[in-house]
């Protein structure tokens, strides 16, 4: 009955996780479209690939037992992931395109040397404690890049820049490989997907205390203002409107902030943040 619960919760997770890493499709068709990688920042999809590839080779049997679901949809993820920055270097801007050139270079030697020390050097118990050591890092920095959001949600008492559904998925991904992890008795599945779930569940608290203000201080403040100047007998001249200059700002800081929701974990990441933040706040107008 536990191993059936198990692969159960296994399975919610692959598919949580695979919403997630196909979010970013919204990201690329955009940039195909334009043919420009405009403000967008390509190094979360080289993070997440990493994380996903260290996750995939932890999860393999020779590494650790009763895994494999891990391996499925990291695997899945890190196929997606390079897709993402193949397209990402295809229309980058020539000094972009060599920073992630680089990046990927360095992430895939850094897969390379964890993944032959631990299939040649060691073996047993001391190979998955390195591999699930390495995988458990650098899924918490991921899993912490959200704080960003979540400051700034405290810091306005608005939830404009934090979408209702990636917190929801975020909560229920990170729960199902939290128990996953639990119940296959594996801290290096359920420490960081324990952390993710926690600050999935913080997420979904604050929208809750802050779901009615979605950013329309702001603009009452301006409507004031622009009331203010009228009522002095100053004529109002419109200026050119920066609205999607600063879209793309906040775009870029939603996606440096959620990159890295993967363990197990897709995090793409972090990567979803990109795509609501052009929805409106109201979890059903996307």
């Amino acid at each position: 009955m536990e191993s059936t619960v198990h692969f159960v919760f296994g399975i919610f997770g692959n598919i949580f996780a695979l919403f997630l890493f196909l979010a970013p499709l919204i990201t690329f068709k955009r940039i195909v479209k334009k043919r420009s990688t405009e403000e967008f920042s390509g190094i979360p999809y080289v993070m997440t690939m990493l994380n996903c590839l260290l996750s995939a080779w932890y999860g393999l049997p020779f590494v650790s037992p009763n895994n494999l679901l891990v391996s499925t949809i990291n695997g899945t993820g890190a196929a997606i992931e390079f897709v993402y920055v193949l397209i990402f270097i295809l229309f980058a801007p020539k000094k972009e395109k060599g920073k992630i050139l680089g990046l990927l270079a360095l992430v895939l030697s850094v897969f390379a040397v964890v993944a032959f020390v631990s299939l040649f050097a060691l073996h047993g118990k001391n190979r998955k404690l390195l591999c699930g050591i390495a995988a458990t890092v650098f899924s918490i920095i991921m899993y912490g890049s959200p704080l960003t959001i979540i400051r700034l949600v405290i810091k306005t008492k608005s939830v404009e820049f934090m979408p209702f559904f990636l917190s929801l998925f975020v909560f229920l991904c990170g729960t199902s490989w939290f128990i996953f992890g639990l119940l296959g008795k594996d801290p290096f599945v359920a420490i960081p997907n324990g952390f993710g779930c926690g600050l999935g569940a913080v997420q979904l608290i604050l929208y809750a205390i802050y779901r009615n203000n979605k950013g329309e201080t702001k603009k009452s403040s301006a409507e004031e203002s622009l009331e203010m100047e009228s009522s002095n007998g100053k004529p109002h001249q419109e200026k050119p409107s920066a609205y999607t200059q600063e879209e793309q700002v906040w775009t870029h800081k939603c996606l440096l902030s959620m990159t890295y929701i993967v363990t197990c974990v897709p995090q793409s990441h972090f990567l979803l943040y990109e795509n609501l933040c052009f929805c409106s706040n109201d979890p059903f107008a996307c």
